[in-house]
């Protein structure tokens, strides 16, 4: 093996941990409850596209309201993800996952709801690191009660 090859095997490990490292973070950031600017900034491309089961928004700045209002919907979450298979391409990294989310309701019924999906997300390498550009999670099985969404807080439409 010669050297610009061990520089570019090192490279794509250093890229999957990375990768690999933020993907649990945001997972884990979702269950601390932190939603600001400085969340956002750390896990998200200003024009970030996520596809979630509460609709699909445009930019970090809708982004980070979306996920602020749907995350108040319940006390306590879990979510877990797995399965990550990590595809490089250059300054561009595609992961696919599964994901398991446990919610505890708000609405003070102690009701728990859980979903399971499938999840694929886009990345980008910027001056700061690894950011997510797209991400799509598909539900494809449901436990319990899902909590009651608000007349006002109608899925968001894709622009």
């Amino acid at each position: 093996m010669d050297i610009e090859e061990m520089q570019r095997q090192v490279r794509a490990l250093t890229d999957r941990a990375e990768i690999t490292d933020l993907m649990d973070r945001y997972l884990r950031s979702l269950d601390d409850g932190v939603f600001d600017e400085e969340w956002a900034r750390a896990f998200h491309t200003e024009d970030v596209i996520a596809e979630m089961p509460i609709g699909t928004v445009r930019g970090r700045d809708a982004l980070l309201a979306r996920v602020r209002r749907g995350m108040a919907l319940f006390d306590r979450t879990v979510h877990l993800g797995t399965n990550a298979v990590v595809e490089l391409d250059g300054a561009r990294a595609t992961v696919h996952g599964a994901q398991v989310s446990t919610h505890v309701l708000a609405d003070g019924s102690d009701g728990v709801f859980v979903s399971a999906g499938r999840t694929v997300t886009g990345l980008v390498r910027t001056a700061d690191g690894w950011r997510i550009s797209a991400s799509t999670l598909r539900v494809v099985w449901t436990q319990g009660s899902p909590p009651r969404l608000p007349d006002d807080f109608a899925p968001a439409a894709a622009t």
